[in-house]
């Protein structure tokens, strides 16, 4: 295949499957090189998206133009996050000639020799060359991310103290969530504020569903706060920033991870089910002091925020940054 110029500025491509944590994983860790990024959310056409990635003849064929348009010119950096985008990833660093880096987070279980980086979080267990590890999961919270959402919502600032943030996930190939148990952490956050005499943000994940929604607004809006439905401007990065506490389901790895980003203390709210990768995931995080399951109350702690994410988008720059000079160096 010929090579096509690169794109001048630096030019990050963030792919991802078009779930939330997806996004926010590619997202972020593309932010994290400081160079100027570019969303590509996959879309994947039929019949390709019946069948494994694996058995795609043509990766980039298989995937809507209108949906994430991955054509020339071609960034310098593809920082790609789930299964349906290792193969396309893959596919963009050999249209570039072998001049552009290709990371992805999360084992790919397939092709790994391929990518120039690969950002695994430590619970999943894959060592090798060319594998940064992390903790948790890289996210797009920073300190320069809160501050501009206590400026975009200034009225949170007003809300009684302490504020306590409810990040609700819902079920998934690992953990339940039923109506049954969402009621009784409902039951228990209410109890929590009503003896803390503080306010409440709470934010569902589309995993939570409607009538889940519906009984977190019946148990727990008589409290001082907000609890966001979708609609309008989404204020979870605010949620984060304002929060003197956090209560986050055990389901998400993004979540708990974007919740530990803010120094602040996180409660783990236990959910029916699990896997041995989230009991290692909860157990490093308990061991290093970022974590604690809920027992009722709220408390106060302090740990070393983790840096995984600003760590991983270095050694990400750093490559693209050797790559452009060995160029201008032939």
């Amino acid at each position: 295949m010929v090579s096509m110029p690169l794109s001048d500025p630096i030019v990050a491509w963030a792919l991802h499957d078009g779930k939330a944590g997806m996004a926010s994983q590619s997202l972020g860790l593309a932010e994290a090189t400081g160079f100027r990024v570019v969303e590509k959310p996959l879309e994947i056409r039929f019949p390709w998206r019946c069948l494994p990635p694996a058995l795609w003849p043509r990766p980039l064929s298989a995937v809507l133009r209108e949906a994430a348009h991955l054509v020339p010119p071609w960034p310098d950096l593809v920082v790609a996050c789930g299964r349906n985008a290792v193969l396309p990833a893959l596919a963009i660093r050999r249209a570039g000639g072998g001049r552009i880096v290709a990371a992805q987070i999360q084992d790919p279980r397939i092709r790994r020799s391929e990518f120039d980086l690969l950002v695994v979080p430590e619970h999943d267990g894959w060592r090798g060359p060319r594998v940064l590890v992390t903790r948790g999961a890289v996210h797009r919270v920073t300190a320069a991310r809160l501050a501009a959402e206590r400026r975009r919502f200034p009225a949170l600032a007003a809300l009684p103290r302490p504020v306590v943030a409810v990040l609700i996930g819902g079920a998934n190939k690992t953990y339940r969530l039923s109506l049954r148990r969402l009621a009784a952490i409902a039951d228990e956050v209410a109890a929590a504020l009503s003896a803390s005499r503080g306010s409440l943000l709470l934010t569902p994940s589309r995993r939570t569903g409607e009538r889940g929604l519906a009984l977190l607004r019946q148990r727990l809006g008589g409290f001082p706060g907000s609890i966001w439905d979708g609609a309008g401007d989404n204020p979870y990065f605010a949620y984060l920033a304002f929060a003197d506490a956090l209560l986050v389901t055990a389901d998400s790895v993004s979540m708990i991870s974007e919740a530990a980003a803010t120094g602040k203390p996180v409660h783990i709210l236990g959910l029916d089910g699990g896997n041995g990768k989230f009991a290692r995931f909860h157990a490093a995080m308990q061991a290093a002091g970022i974590t604690r399951p809920f027992r009722g109350a709220i408390e106060a702690w302090s740990y070393a925020i983790p840096d995984d994410t600003a760590r991983a988008g270095a050694a990400l720059r750093a490559l693209v940054l050797e790559r452009r000079e060995q160029r201008a160096a032939a």
